[in-house]
């Protein structure tokens, strides 16, 4: 018998170990002893050293995020307990109807939810996100005219909306028109009504708005554009804060997709998985992805016989954990808890805007629905929206969204979602009236946060330019 060592040079016989290998025996003895410069250190040691690394991040569980759903809120730790369940996590997408009962009746229900909530006839859960669900809804929208033989090819974007709206529009062949909002955060009436016409396929409005506002028009906007044959196009990322009060279908939409990711319980940050179901009136119906989940009896299978679908847009069908994450958080909550959390989401956004808006601009003073924008309009001695959140940090929060949406100069946007009790809140009121004080009195000390994170200020726009992807 030869054996090689890990130089590949043969080994003489009398040194290959009698077998079975144990320990050391296993690990080629340079690796052990030689080109390593390891401290010999107790278990004790090594457990505080990782529990002191993961300390280091910041975490949901950890603090509050004031950014909100957009990007991290608490999640009931109950929906990751029903999403690890073996029988669902183990489940091969691949597997037959017949063996999928479980699964397809988890989706088929929560599809049926979707609709309870906002009112409209039928959802596909397959899009991946929202961004996937705005273009999946876009292609249906292009579906629908094209059915028609209606050539449309412009679709009206408001300045209020989501980023991600103009590029799921031009990724379809239509055209962007945006329109402006008033003083006050609504769309323009005057300025819609000058550019609608036979040529418009639909128009795409976040509501709320970016600016966490109701549009007060918006019935009026629904019969506008279904006078001249358009449809009405809901964002629901900001679903959360109409949860139970309102219905996107009274409200006169014809289309909308949900970001399950947000409002209804998921993980959050890190690019992981998301999902964005879309929702649809009852012409719209027939042009859904496929396939759509289907029941007969007691029984549910997959249809993709649906020949005026879009055809399908994800891989098998979307990320099934994600959806069983919101429907675990669904059946939990029931009717009133959903209200309950929609009712908590606005009601934590105005208890802060009213304590904020006395020390920090707020651009539109209207009551707010989960969210609302400051600015840094009237911060003294060149003190930026940039060093306010970074001095956050010092004061244990994440910072929360800031430059965006764009059209207010050095946006602060906070979302404190319904998860905060008061006192979390009262804490973070007071962080934000403690910097703004700092501002006047210690503006250097702002200027120059975060003074005790890890890692200091960094400058960001050369780190997103020029990032150092590995050590030399």
């Amino acid at each position: 018998m030869t054996i090689f060592d890990h130089r590949g040079s043969e080994k003489p016989s009398f040194l290959i170990p009698s077998f079975p290998l144990t320990g050391k025996d296993m690990i080629p003895h340079d690796y052990l002893n030689e080109g390593l410069d390891l401290t010999d250190v107790g278990e004790v040691d090594v457990v505080r050293h990782y529990t002191k690394l993961s300390a280091m991040n910041f975490g949901v569980d950890s603090g509050m995020y004031p950014l909100g759903s957009c990007t991290m809120k608490y999640n009931p730790k109950i929906n990751e307990k029903a999403a690890a369940l073996e029988g669902f996590a183990m489940h091969h997408p691949l597997s037959s109807d017949s063996a999928s009962q479980g699964s397809l009746a988890v989706m088929y229900e929560l599809a049926r939810y979707l609709s309870a909530i906002t009112g409209m006839s039928r959802f596909s859960l397959m899009p991946a996100a929202g961004a996937h669900g705005e273009l999946s809804s876009v292609m249906i929208i292009r579906k629908f005219f094209e059915k028609k033989g209606d050539k449309r090819k412009v679709i009206l974007i408001p300045d209020t909306a989501h980023g991600t709206n103009p590029a799921s529009v031009v990724m379809c062949g239509f055209e962007v028109k945006e329109i402006p909002s008033t003083a006050e955060g609504d769309v323009d009436l005057i300025a819609l009504e000058s550019v609608l016409d036979e040529t418009v396929a639909a128009m795409m409005l976040t509501s709320p708005n970016t600016l966490g506002l109701f549009d007060r028009n918006i019935s009026t906007i629904a019969k506008m554009l279904h006078d001249k044959g358009a449809l009405f196009y809901c964002d629901g990322a900001n679903l959360n804060a109409v949860l139970g009060r309102a219905r996107m279908s009274d409200m006169g939409f014809d289309i909308m997709h949900i970001n399950l990711h947000k409002t209804f319980s998921t993980p959050h940050g890190g690019g992981g998985p998301g999902a964005g179901p879309i929702g649809v009136v009852p012409e719209l119906e027939p042009f859904l992805p496929v396939p759509m989940v289907e029941r007969a009896g007691d029984r549910f299978f997959l249809n993709s016989d649906r020949p005026d679908s879009i055809g399908r847009v994800h891989s098998f069908y979307g990320n099934f954990l994600i959806m069983l994450r919101a429907y675990a958080y669904i059946r939990t909550l029931g009717p009133e808890g959903i209200k309950e959390a929609g009712d908590h989401a606005v009601l934590n956004a105005n208890y802060l805007l009213s304590q904020l808006k006395t020390v920090y601009h707020l651009p539109v003073d209207r009551i707010c629905k989960h969210e609302f924008v400051l600015n840094d309009e009237g911060i003294p001695n060149g003190v930026t929206t940039n060093d306010i959140a970074k001095r956050l940090l010092d004061y244990g929060y994440h910072s929360p969204t800031i430059y965006f949406p764009l059209l207010v100069h050095g946006a602060i946007m906070i979302e404190p979602t319904e998860t905060e009790n008061k006192a979390t809140l009262d804490e973070f009121i007071d962080a934000m009236k403690a910097i703004r004080k700092e501002a006047d009195e210690s503006p250097e000390l702002v200027k120059s946060a975060p003074l005790c994170t890890p890692v200091k200020r960094v400058d960001a726009v050369r780190a997103a330019r020029k990032p150092v992807l590995k050590q030399s």
